[in-house]
């Protein structure tokens, strides 16, 4: 029987990426040392690594008509990715200015441009590859609304929907309520749960994961980047997933790599804590890399640093 294909819905950015020695401040200049264009977008990236780890997948999302659309289409297609459901709309692509600096962090600002016009009838478009989905993937880089759509279509069609909940932002309980899997990094499950303690123990970690059970998704991955990754799941899994030790170089699009592998692994049957160790080895490949899409591992890169790690 053939492999049901992963959807990601989403957003496509042309990345600006600056390299600098520190995040500069407000009314601060700085000289960076060095400047790139690369794709990107979360959805786009998440579809990438996907695409990367030999999973077929589908991307639904807008470009615009400027080359940088043309460019990020391409990307997408010379990594595996189906583009047919990429709709180009006149006016600008999305952007990203990203500054990067030398311990890998970076701080981004993103201009949705095409992407925040992706609508309710797009996904109404292309129902039937939501429907025949293994998993639906998403994230807050398009409209609100189109991802509460969204929702109401993965639940009507029973097809698991995985939310990446950034950039933050407040949702409604008809959207958490939707979703099969959140996963967001720290910063991010504190801004949902309106919690300001720190995360410095897993028990931390877990009381903050249990508010976010409760506020309707039926699980949780919240990703603490060179900490690794906690699960709290509906059938009462409790588990902490260390993260491999690895240099960063640019830790940019790190979170979407871990949910490209995390889903293709899911969508393989893979058990969750199982799934989130080799989307933990493939977000380590991604950061010591620059760029986002430029820095997403094959399959078989993803194997050998398991093979070299875990024995």
């Amino acid at each position: 029987m053939a492999t049901k294909a992963i959807v990601v819905v989403g957003s496509l950015n042309l990345d600006l990426v600056v390299r600098v020695d520190k995040i500069p401040g407000v009314g601060e200049t700085i000289l960076g040392s060095g400047f790139q264009t690369h794709p990107g977008g979360k959805g786009a990236n998440q579809a990438a690594e996907i695409g990367l780890l030999k999973s077929p997948v589908h991307m639904i999302g807008r470009v615009g008509s400027d080359d940088f659309g043309k460019q990020l289409r391409k990307s997408l297609d010379n990594m595996g990715v189906d583009t047919t459901a990429v709709t180009t709309t006149e006016g600008p692509s999305g952007i990203a200015m990203i500054e990067v600096q030398a311990s890998g962090d970076n701080c981004i600002v993103v201009a949705p441009g095409a992407n925040a016009l992706l609508s309710a009838a797009d996904l109404d478009a292309q129902v039937d590859l939501i429907r025949n989905a293994s998993i639906v993937l998403t994230q807050l880089e398009t409209p609100i609304p189109t991802l509460e759509h969204l929702a109401a279509i993965c639940q009507r069609e029973q097809v698991p929907l995985m939310l990446d909940p950034a950039p933050a932002c407040p949702l409604s309980a008809e959207l958490l309520g939707g979703l099969t899997w959140i996963t967001p990094n720290e910063t991010e499950a504190q801004s949902l749960t309106g919690s300001r303690h720190s995360l410095n123990t897993e028990s931390d970690v877990r009381a903050l994961a249990e508010t976010l059970l409760k506020m309707g998704p039926k699980n949780v991955v919240v990703k603490l980047g060179e900490r690794g990754a906690y699960l709290a799941l509906e059938d009462g899994t409790r588990t902490a997933v260390a993260a491999f030790k690895v240099r960063a170089v640019d830790t940019t699009a790190a979170g979407d790599c871990f949910n490209g592998a995390f889903a293709v692994a899911l969508a393989k049957g893979t058990p969750a804590p199982e799934a989130a160790h080799f989307a933990s080895a493939a977000s380590a490949i991604s950061v010591t890399r620059p760029g986002a899409q430029p820095s997403m591992p094959t399959l078989v890169e993803v194997e050998a640093f398991l093979e070299a790690h875990d024995n």
